[in-house]
């Protein structure tokens, strides 16, 4: 496992993180929960991926649950959760980033993960009916009271992230970190494009999600919809178009025999290719099965090998057909 630094800060996360969503509370319990992640960990895997609206905040209770279990010295591993949805009703419990939702919110957290502190918190997604300085400055009480180590955002614009940087910095608080914006071979532009000015302007730093598009680039859902994957899962019956995509099946049997050529599955392929771009600072891995996190970490492997022939030939087959 080789380590990249979060952006321009000195925290250090390992090329291939693990994340909850979907899976925490939905398809694995606590026992499978504990063995997932320390597999992971094992691997030299350093960073779990959270969020409050995951399973409506059972996935903090089990991963929560699995740290106690485990064990591991708290220097050893890095925790994040992301905040906007919330759990509660009524107008300021759900869908903002508003000064008193987020107090409250962190404070839950940090119960369901039973940690005195979270390494990364993201803000979910952007929240047009607050205005940017309240958000900056809440999250900036965040990290002064100890309770967060490092703030960002998860799915903003260019322009947003900017915006928020930019009170943080003319007030001298601390500056939004890291983005967790989607990114694979299938959707690509805003990491690529949209971002592109960030990096240098602001030291962005990336912890990308969904490097397998749900699961499409496996190539499982060449054939459908097989049972027990995410496809079946109904509180994600969302993804299923996509998942069934003609044209993005097509492209996936295309990709096969590079995979083929490479030695390794579909899977490692596009968790590698995702590696492969040096602005992303880890790539979140999901599993249900021991054996798939041990799959997963053999991409480590296979980087290397996309040389930029390999790499042409990629694009050559996806083409145009990306977001």
């Amino acid at each position: 496992m080789h380590y990249r630094n979060l952006g321009r800060s000195g925290l250090k996360l390992s090329e291939l993180s693990f994340g909850s969503w979907v899976t925490y509370g939905n398809q694995v319990d606590t026992r499978a929960a504990r063995e997932l992640m320390a597999a992971a960990y094992d691997a030299g895997v350093n960073f779990f991926d959270n969020a409050e609206i995951y399973a409506r905040g059972g996935a903090e209770t089990m991963m929560g649950a699995a740290l106690k279990e485990l064990g591991w010295p708290r220097m050893k591993f890095v925790v994040s959760t992301k905040f906007y949805w919330g759990l509660a009703d009524g107008p300021n419990g759900k869908n903002t980033l508003n000064r008193k939702y987020l107090r409250h919110a962190i404070e839950g957290s940090l119960a369901r993960l039973q940690l005195d502190y979270i390494d990364l918190v993201f803000c979910h997604r952007p929240d047009p009916t607050t205005p940017i300085e309240e958000t900056v400055w809440a999250m900036h009480q965040m990290v002064e009271r100890g309770q967060v180590l490092y703030w960002g955002t998860s799915e903003w614009s260019a322009d947003e992230i900017r915006a928020a940087w930019l009170v943080a910095d003319r007030h001298g608080l601390a500056r939004p970190v890291m983005e967790q914006p989607q990114y694979n071979l299938f959707h690509r532009k805003r990491v690529e494009q949209e971002y592109a000015r960030l990096y240098e302007d602001t030291g962005l730093g990336l912890t990308t999600w969904s490097p397998l598009a749900s699961g499409l680039l496996t190539g499982k859902y060449r054939g459908g919809i097989p049972a027990g994957s995410r496809g079946t899962v109904e509180n994600y019956a969302f993804l299923r178009a996509r998942l069934t995509d003609a044209q993005r099946n097509e492209t996936v049997g295309r990709l096969e025999p590079v995979a083929r050529d490479l030695g390794c599955t579909m899977a490692q392929l596009a968790l590698a290719w995702c590696l492969k771009n040096p602005r992303v600072s880890t790539v979140i891995t999901g599993a249900t099965r021991v054996a798939q996190v041990q799959e997963n970490m053999k991409a480590l492997d296979i980087v290397d090998q996309l040389t930029p022939d390999m790499l042409s030939r990629i694009e050559a087959i996806v083409g145009s057909h990306f977001d």
